[in-house]
């Protein structure tokens, strides 16, 4: 990649999506070989034309591009030694001791086996988000589950009892299983899921913008999207970030900006170490981004096809079969407000896209690496 100029065919994408009012603006990040080759900032901040330009260093809620993050301090503690992939989640969640998964005929029949920390990483351990309607969605919704006025372990605690999917490590299916990870990694680090992340992430990589909320003084910063309009394929409120909540969510509770993220994956991509500073070894990085589904099956239309699933990333397993451009081994993840990124080890690249516009998630995560693929 020799000038920005390559990237005009991302740039006009975006610029056509904020011309035709589907999202205020965008942030726009390349890097490649170790150099920033684009850092852009496309549109507005907020709806309306008093809201400010957007800028690259605008705040954006990344959603489940936080479990990238998550994952990797759990594994942080894994080198450790403090915490085992294969041990039991009840070891550390006593509430998900005794599981029952729930059958398609309505009946309840006991786990065959545990759900394990590993299970919780890559997706495997019965859990759901309880989108789709039926039993589960009402046993969630009783319960409470994803309300932010829950703590980690009240959420944990909430969970814990109710009905299964699937029996643990039969199926992939998304699911609340990182916000437990996150009531788990308090439990094994004896402190608030926040301030670990602070000491182990956030402040030896440098994140100064990245954290479960907005300092006021940075609330100017923080980019909004149009307010939900009818018939979007995705009408969602975004969290309000101004204020501290209970509900620490360890799978879709950060904010960030391009630059923060830049560095998290700077560091991912450098094997575990970035100015210095060292998270995790590279054998580590390499366990984390390997596809740890094999012949699992895939529940649901959220994991693309050709794709298994790491340790909280989607992995690339061949050239063909998904619907956008990738070299095997490519991982990454997006956030249900907009925001998506992948990494190609194979190419020393990684793209970073930030917009608050739910409804356009699903057209980002094929347009940005098509157009950033083009441009090699």
């Amino acid at each position: 990649m020799e000038a920005a100029a390559t990237f005009d065919a991302l740039r006009t994408a975006l610029q056509a999506r904020i011309d035709a009012g589907r999202m205020p603006g965008a942030v726009a990040w390349v890097q490649h070989r170790g150099r920033t080759a684009l850092c852009e900032a496309l549109g507005r901040q907020g709806p309306g034309s008093g809201a400010p330009p957007m800028a690259c260093d605008s705040i954006f809620r990344i959603y489940s591009m936080t479990k990238p993050v998550v994952s990797l301090a759990a594994l942080m503690l894994v080198e450790q030694g403090r915490l085992l992939l294969g041990e039991p989640v009840s070891r550390w969640l006593p509430a998900f001791a005794g599981q029952r998964v729930l059958g398609a005929d309505g009946r309840l029949a006991p786990v065959a086996r545990e759900a394990t920390v590993h299970d919780l990483l890559r997706h495997t351990a019965g859990l759901s988000y309880g989108w789709e309607p039926g039993a589960l969605q009402e046993a969630y919704q009783g319960a409470r589950i994803g309300s932010r006025g829950l703590s980690n372990a009240q959420l944990a605690q909430a969970l814990g009892p109710l009905p299964l999917a699937h029996q643990p490590g039969t199926a992939w299916e998304y699911s609340r299983a990182t916000d437990v990870l996150g009531a788990l990694l308090e439990q094994v680090a004896g402190r608030p899921l926040g301030e670990l992340l602070r000491e182990a992430v956030f402040g030896p990589l440098g994140l100064r913008d990245t954290g479960f909320c907005v300092p006021e003084a940075d609330h100017g910063r923080i980019a909004e999207p149009f307010a939900p309009r009818a018939g979007d394929a995705l009408a969602l409120r975004l969290n309000d970030v101004r204020q501290p909540v209970p509900f620490e969510s360890g799978g879709g509770g950060l904010v960030s900006t391009a630059a923060d993220y830049a560095r998290f994956l700077s560091l991912l991509l450098a094997g575990g170490t970035l100015d210095g500073v060292r998270l995790a070894g590279r054998k580590t990085i390499a366990w984390m981004t390997a596809d740890h589904l094999g012949a699992i099956p895939v529940a649901g239309s959220v994991l693309p096809a050709g794709h298994g699933f790491g340790l909280g990333v989607a992995v690339r397993r061949g050239v063909g079969l998904a619907a956008r451009a990738g070299s095997p081994g490519t991982y990454g993840w997006s956030g249900i407000g907009g925001t998506m990124f992948f990494v190609d080890p194979s190419e020393q690249l990684f793209a970073i896209v930030l917009v608050q516009a739910p409804s356009e998630l699903d057209t980002l995560v094929d347009l940005v690496p098509n157009t950033v693929f083009g441009a090699l």
